[in-house]
Protein backbone atom coordinates (compact mmCIF):
# COMPACT_ATOMS: atom_id res chain seq x y z
CA UNK A 1 0.00 0.00 0.00
CA UNK A 2 1.90 3.67 -0.85
CA UNK A 3 2.13 5.96 2.11
CA UNK A 4 -0.96 8.38 2.12
CA UNK A 5 1.37 11.52 0.86
CA UNK A 6 2.82 9.19 -2.40
CA UNK A 7 -1.11 8.43 -2.70
CA UNK A 8 -2.12 12.34 -2.16
CA UNK A 9 1.01 13.22 -5.25
CA UNK A 10 0.17 10.65 -7.44
CA UNK A 11 -3.90 11.83 -7.43
CA UNK A 12 -2.95 15.19 -7.95
CA UNK A 13 -0.76 14.17 -11.01
CA UNK A 14 -3.40 12.28 -12.60
CA UNK A 15 -5.57 15.21 -12.17
CA UNK A 16 -3.54 17.58 -13.81
CA UNK A 17 -2.17 15.19 -16.34
CA UNK A 18 -6.01 14.46 -17.16
CA UNK A 19 -7.35 17.95 -17.61
CA UNK A 20 -4.21 18.73 -19.91
CA UNK A 21 -4.91 16.05 -21.91
CA UNK A 22 -8.63 16.03 -22.56
CA UNK A 23 -8.62 19.70 -22.64
CA UNK A 24 -5.61 19.47 -25.45
CA UNK A 25 -7.34 17.23 -27.39
CA UNK A 26 -10.64 19.02 -27.48
CA UNK A 27 -9.27 22.29 -28.42
CA UNK A 28 -6.49 20.56 -31.22
CA UNK A 29 -9.70 18.75 -32.51
CA UNK A 30 -12.69 21.45 -32.77
CA UNK A 31 -10.58 24.88 -32.34
CA UNK A 32 -7.24 24.10 -34.33
CA UNK A 33 -7.41 27.20 -37.44
CA UNK A 34 -10.43 28.42 -36.14
CA UNK A 35 -11.03 32.40 -35.03
CA UNK A 36 -10.18 32.13 -31.17
CA UNK A 37 -13.15 31.66 -29.18
CA UNK A 38 -14.16 34.08 -26.89
CA UNK A 39 -15.62 33.31 -23.52
CA UNK A 40 -16.68 35.24 -20.08
CA UNK A 41 -17.02 38.33 -22.13
CA UNK A 42 -13.61 38.74 -23.21
CA UNK A 43 -12.24 37.77 -20.19
CA UNK A 44 -11.20 34.37 -21.82
CA UNK A 45 -10.37 33.27 -24.78
CA UNK A 46 -9.78 29.81 -26.83
CA UNK A 47 -6.95 30.67 -29.09
CA UNK A 48 -5.03 27.32 -29.88
CA UNK A 49 -0.96 27.78 -30.88
CA UNK A 50 1.86 25.31 -30.70
CA UNK A 51 4.64 26.54 -28.91
CA UNK A 52 8.36 25.37 -29.71
CA UNK A 53 9.41 27.61 -26.58
CA UNK A 54 9.58 27.43 -22.45
CA UNK A 55 6.94 28.59 -20.14
CA UNK A 56 4.93 31.80 -21.04
CA UNK A 57 7.04 31.64 -24.53
CA UNK A 58 10.48 32.33 -23.33
CA UNK A 59 13.17 30.54 -25.16
CA UNK A 60 14.88 30.14 -28.27
CA UNK A 61 13.81 27.77 -31.56
CA UNK A 62 15.41 25.04 -31.52
CA UNK A 63 16.08 24.56 -28.07
CA UNK A 64 12.72 22.37 -27.25
CA UNK A 65 15.12 19.01 -26.49
CA UNK A 66 16.90 21.43 -23.84
CA UNK A 67 13.19 21.85 -22.33
CA UNK A 68 12.59 18.02 -22.57
CA UNK A 69 15.63 17.23 -20.78
CA UNK A 70 15.34 19.57 -17.79
CA UNK A 71 11.99 18.36 -17.94
CA UNK A 72 12.75 14.89 -17.27
CA UNK A 73 15.06 16.23 -14.44
CA UNK A 74 12.64 17.56 -12.45
CA UNK A 75 10.48 14.63 -13.06
CA UNK A 76 13.41 12.50 -11.35
CA UNK A 77 14.09 15.00 -8.83
CA UNK A 78 10.36 15.00 -7.35
CA UNK A 79 10.11 10.51 -7.64
CA UNK A 80 13.40 10.86 -5.92
CA UNK A 81 11.59 13.34 -3.28
CA UNK A 82 8.33 11.14 -2.97
CA UNK A 83 9.12 8.56 -0.52
CA UNK A 84 10.39 11.17 1.94
CA UNK A 85 6.91 13.16 2.02
CA UNK A 86 5.30 13.93 5.04
CA UNK A 87 3.71 17.42 3.82
CA UNK A 88 -0.13 17.29 2.64
CA UNK A 89 0.70 20.57 1.24
CA UNK A 90 4.32 19.83 -0.74
CA UNK A 91 2.50 16.48 -1.87
CA UNK A 92 -0.33 18.39 -4.00
CA UNK A 93 2.03 20.78 -4.90
CA UNK A 94 4.49 18.37 -6.17
CA UNK A 95 2.09 16.49 -7.59
CA UNK A 96 0.47 19.71 -9.84
CA UNK A 97 4.45 20.34 -10.80
CA UNK A 98 4.55 16.62 -11.52
CA UNK A 99 1.62 16.37 -13.77
CA UNK A 100 2.05 19.42 -15.32
CA UNK A 101 5.52 18.86 -16.33
CA UNK A 102 4.85 15.45 -17.95
CA UNK A 103 1.98 16.69 -19.68
CA UNK A 104 3.98 19.42 -21.71
CA UNK A 105 7.12 16.70 -22.07
CA UNK A 106 4.35 14.23 -23.88
CA UNK A 107 3.50 17.12 -26.19
CA UNK A 108 7.01 17.59 -26.97
CA UNK A 109 7.55 13.64 -27.14
CA UNK A 110 4.48 12.67 -29.37
CA UNK A 111 3.60 15.79 -31.42
CA UNK A 112 4.94 17.58 -35.06
CA UNK A 113 7.79 18.19 -35.71
CA UNK A 114 8.99 15.09 -34.04
CA UNK A 115 10.80 13.68 -30.55
CA UNK A 116 11.85 15.53 -28.10
CA UNK A 117 11.25 18.30 -30.75
CA UNK A 118 7.45 18.42 -30.51
CA UNK A 119 5.46 22.07 -30.14
CA UNK A 120 3.18 22.52 -26.82
CA UNK A 121 -0.56 23.01 -27.62
CA UNK A 122 -1.00 26.18 -25.97
CA UNK A 123 -4.92 27.67 -25.87
CA UNK A 124 -5.65 29.84 -23.09
CA UNK A 125 -5.51 33.15 -23.69
CA UNK A 126 -6.60 36.09 -21.28
CA UNK A 127 -7.94 39.77 -21.72
CA UNK A 128 -7.69 39.74 -25.19
CA UNK A 129 -6.89 36.94 -28.23
CA UNK A 130 -3.64 35.98 -30.06
CA UNK A 131 -1.46 36.66 -26.61
CA UNK A 132 -2.03 40.62 -26.38
CA UNK A 133 -2.11 40.88 -23.13
CA UNK A 134 -0.89 37.80 -21.72
CA UNK A 135 1.28 34.88 -23.30
CA UNK A 136 -1.30 31.36 -24.11
CA UNK A 137 -0.61 28.98 -21.68
CA UNK A 138 -2.60 25.29 -20.89
CA UNK A 139 -3.53 23.16 -17.96
CA UNK A 140 -0.13 21.97 -17.78
CA UNK A 141 1.40 25.35 -17.16
CA UNK A 142 -1.48 26.01 -14.80
CA UNK A 143 -1.01 22.81 -13.05
CA UNK A 144 3.19 23.94 -12.57
CA UNK A 145 2.38 27.46 -11.48
CA UNK A 146 -0.28 26.32 -9.10
CA UNK A 147 1.64 23.25 -8.24
CA UNK A 148 4.58 26.32 -7.67
CA UNK A 149 2.69 28.68 -5.86
CA UNK A 150 1.82 25.93 -3.34
CA UNK A 151 5.56 25.10 -2.44
CA UNK A 152 6.77 28.70 -2.01
CA UNK A 153 3.34 28.82 0.21
CA UNK A 154 4.64 26.02 2.07
CA UNK A 155 8.50 27.27 2.43
CA UNK A 156 6.95 30.58 3.50
CA UNK A 157 4.88 29.03 6.20
CA UNK A 158 8.28 26.94 7.21
CA UNK A 159 7.42 23.40 6.50
CA UNK A 160 9.69 21.35 4.56
CA UNK A 161 8.43 18.40 2.61
CA UNK A 162 9.53 15.53 5.08
CA UNK A 163 6.88 17.23 7.60
CA UNK A 164 9.70 19.32 9.70
CA UNK A 165 9.36 22.73 10.50
CA UNK A 166 12.00 25.20 9.61
CA UNK A 167 10.64 27.34 12.16
CA UNK A 168 11.27 24.89 14.65
CA UNK A 169 14.65 24.49 13.70
CA UNK A 170 15.93 27.88 13.65
CA UNK A 171 13.94 28.94 17.47
CA UNK A 172 16.72 25.59 18.98
CA UNK A 173 19.88 27.06 17.28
Amino acid sequence: MLPRRIGMLVTAAVVALALDIVTKALVVANLEGKPPLELAGGLVYLDVIRNPYAAFSLGVTGMTWVFSVICVGVLAAIVWVAPRLRSRGWAVGLGFVFGGALGNLLDRIFRAPGALQGHVVDFISVFGPNAQYFPVFNFADSAICVGGALIVLMAILGRDYDGRSTREAKTSE
